[in-house]
Order: C-alpha cells, then sequence, then structure tokens
C-alpha cells in the first residue's frame, strides 16, 4: 500500500471513530422524526397538487362529455330543419357533418380527460398508502424516541458506575481513593521507620535513665503492694 493511501485510511479510520463519538442517538433520533415529519409536509403538499389535477381532469372530461351532445344535438337539428324544409339538404348535411367532426373531437378530448383522470386517481391512492406508512412511521419512532432517551440514560449511568468499579480510568474516584489510602500507608510506614532510627540513636544516658525510671516505678508498686498487705494483716489481728 503507498504511502498516500496509507495516509487515506489512517484519517477515514479517524474520521469514522470522530462520528461515532459525536453521534448522540437519542439526538439523532429526535433529528430523524424532524426529517420524516418535513417528508410528510412535501408528500401532503404533492397529494394536494395531484388531487387538484385529478378534479380538474374529471371537469374536463364533464365538459368535454356535454360538449359532445351539444354538437350531437346540433347536427339533429340541421337535419330536422332540413326534413321540414328550413333548410337546404346539401347545406344541412354539409353542417351537420361539420357538428359531428366536431363531436369526435369532444370525444377524442374527453378520451385523454378520462385517462388523466385515472391516472390522477392512481397516484392520489399510492400517495395516500405512503402518507400512512410515513405517519405511523413517524409515531412509532416518536414512541421509540422517549423510550431510547430513558435507556441511553440509563446505559451512560452504568457504563460510568462499572468504569468506576473496575477502575478502568486511573483518574477516576475509586483510583483516588486507592491513591490516597496508599500515601496513608506510605506515610505511616516512613513514620514508623523513622521511630526505629531514633530508638537506635538513644544514647547510654538515656538508656540506663530509662531503665531506672522503669525500675523505679516498679519499686513503687512493690511498695504499695507491701503497704496494703501489712494494713490488711494488722485488720485481721
Amino acid at each position: 500500500m503507498g504511502f498516500f493511501n496509507r495516509i487515506f485510511k489512517i484519517t477515514e479510520a479517524n474520521a469514522n471513530a470522530a462520528l461515532d463519538n459525536i453521534e448522540n442517538p437519542a439526538v439523532m433520533a429526535e433529528q430523524g422524526i424532524r426529517d420524516l415529519k418535513a417528508q410528510l409536509d412535501k408528500s401532503i403538499q404533492a397529494l394536494a397538487e395531484i388531487k387538484a389535477m385529478g378534479i380538474r381532469a374529471k371537469s374536463e372530461a364533464n365538459t368535454h362529455r356535454n360538449t359532445m351532445q351539444e354538437w350531437e344535438n346540433k347536427a339533429v337539428a340541421l337535419i330536422k330543419k332540413a326534413e321540414k324544409g328550413e333548410l337546404a339538404p346539401e347545406e344541412a348535411d354539409r353542417l351537420a357533418t361539420q357538428a359531428l367532426q366536431k363531436k369526435e373531437e369532444s370525444a377524442s378530448n374527453l378520451a385523454l380527460a378520462l385517462k388523466n383522470q385515472q391516472t390522477y386517481e392512481a397516484q392520489t391512492a399510492k400517495m395516500e398508502a405512503s402518507i400512512s406508512t410515513l405517519k405511523n412511521n413517524i409515531s412509532k419512532w416518536e414512541n421509540e424516541a422517549k423510550t431510547l432517551k430513558a435507556r441511553q440514560k440509563v446505559s451512560q449511568a452504568t457504563v460510568s458506575v462499572n468504569k468506576e468499579l473496575a477502575n478502568i480510568d486511573s483518574s477516576s474516584t475509586v483510583g483516588m481513593l486507592e491513591r490516597m489510602k496508599e500515601k496513608v500507608e506510605n506515610q505511616e510506614a516512613l513514620a514508623e521507620s523513622y521511630s526505629d532510627l531514633a530508638s537506635e540513636n538513644k544514647s547510654v544516658d538515656d538508656e540506663i535513665n530509662s531503665v531506672l525510671e522503669k525500675s523505679g516505678g516498679s519499686d513503687a508498686l512493690a511498695a504499695l503492694k507491701a503497704k496494703l498487705s501489712g494494713t490488711d494483716q494488722k485488720a485481721i489481728q
């Protein structure tokens, strides 16, 4: 692997690790819900537009249907005028033929309008199904987000407690307490060491005086005991 490829891989790995640390599940879930709601708003707007086109297509179909009937009625009226002698047969046929051509044009427009109407109605049905699914997803994830927040708090607290108990972090509270305990034990050991050194450095005079003081204390105690013993003997006599 080339030098630049290695640099790229290291940078990519660091970037992914940074992203993992930045991503907060609860925050990301809330953002996802906002994105779904924004998508829902756009879908509802699109649905309204498709429905409007369907309504227009239906209205156009009705208009073309009525126009067809009007041209047919006009063709019939021209033929009847010719039958009554009110219009020359040739003129009546010419005008009736043109009226029927207009009827055919309206029929073609009607067919196109009906096709558009069916297309828009099918699109409306699909869009309504998508919107229904989107609403269900939003409702579901709103509830999930609440649970996710609670679970995240519990997991974070658990990680913190377990981290302290396991003494993973040398700067943790447990680690600090252990260091303080060790420091006191070291101080106690140091004090005892100095005490031993002090005893070893006593002069001969200090040792003699210490022995005599102890002996004096013992003689005084013996005298007190003897006195008490003599008092007891007199009392018996």
